[in-house]
């Protein structure tokens, strides 16, 4: 049951200090891409840069690839450490935090990303932290002075589909990501690729009930919309409020959402289709960010004038 108006938080109080921000990312979680060690492989010139960035003091060990074998190859490596190319700038970054490199050929970088597109960089660091449960990401909703925007997915298992809604998460706006702790992608090294540095940054909580969590966001005063197909009541996005509390559900492609974590939704929102695909709906982190930018476009600042398209040269 959600509280009255008078006992819901207020989200326009004053920021938490630094140390309880730098809290938001809570305990470590084991991580099963390095099983026993304690430890994480991270690849990808924008992930490796972010943790470079946030967590410098959790690098045990920076790989990068050998100048006599930048010849070419998939992600970019060609020109690897030439000068002004993206490899040489996180080469450069290394450096100025004091991390020192170790050059290895591509085929110890392939084994090292087992097989991920590495682009000349892989990085061994501590395990990934989770954020602790829902109230941290509204504690970080609070600390950027606006109402909570949070995505919660449910039974998505592909990693790289989880990787680009939580890039889209950061990039449009959100607080966070909930995901659930059983038969689910977690923050693996492929999710962390294609967040592309996000994970770094953004809160991301692992939760066991994945219901019981939703509730208490309601109790905090989140509404939740669930996204689902069109046929099944959905209201257009722009006609939802979102500029509120709001919770964004988002289930797998196949499946959708399950049963329980729909109900618990007091919303329902669909993106209109012009053309159906066979029965086949959008891929759930293209879903994901269609809402998030229709939120952003809400929450934005009405102040601004359209510009004119420019006139059409005449020939």
């Amino acid at each position: 049951m959600r509280p009255p108006a008078s006992r819901r938080p207020d989200f326009s109080r004053p920021r938490p200090t630094p140390a309880a921000q730098a809290a938001v990312h809570g305990e470590p979680r084991p991580d099963t891409s390095l099983p026993g060690t304690g430890s994480q492989v991270i690849y990808g010139i924008h992930a490796v840069t972010e943790l470079l960035q946030r967590r410098r003091e959790q690098v045990h060990a920076l790989f990068v690839l050998a100048a006599g074998h930048a010849d070419g190859g998939e992600g970019g490596e060609g020109r690897a450490q030439a000068p002004g190319s993206a490899l040489a700038a996180l080469c450069q970054l290394a450096g100025n935090v004091s991390v020192r490199l170790i050059e290895k050929s591509r085929g110890e970088l392939d084994r090292l990303s087992r097989g991920g597109v590495h682009q000349g960089v892989v990085a061994l660091c501590g395990e990934f932290r989770y954020a602790r449960g829902p109230q941290d990401l509204l504690d970080y909703a609070r600390s950027c002075d606006a109402a909570p925007l949070i995505v919660i997915v449910d039974g998505v298992t592909d990693p790289q589909n989880l990787g680009a809604l939580i890039r889209s998460t950061y990039v449009l706006g959100g607080h966070g990501v909930i995901i659930p702790q059983d038969r689910a992608a977690a923050i693996t090294p492929a999710a962390i690729k294609a967040a592309a540095g996000a994970t770094e940054t953004l809160p991301i909580a692992q939760v066991k009930n994945l219901v019981r969590a939703m509730e208490e966001l309601k109790e905090a005063g989140v509404w939740l919309a669930a996204a689902v197909a069109p046929g099944q009541q959905g209201a257009p996005p722009w006609h939802s409020d979102l500029t509120q509390p709001t919770g964004l559900v988002l289930g797998s492609e196949g499946r959708g959402l399950r049963p329980l974590v729909r109900k618990t939704c007091e919303l329902r929102i669909e993106i209109p289709m012009t053309y159906g695909l066979h029965g086949a709906s959008l891929n759930v982190a293209v879903a994901g960010a269609v809402l998030l930018y229709e939120s952003l476009r809400q929450r934005a600042p009405q102040t601004a004038a359209v510009s004119p398209l420019p006139a059409a040269a005449s020939t």
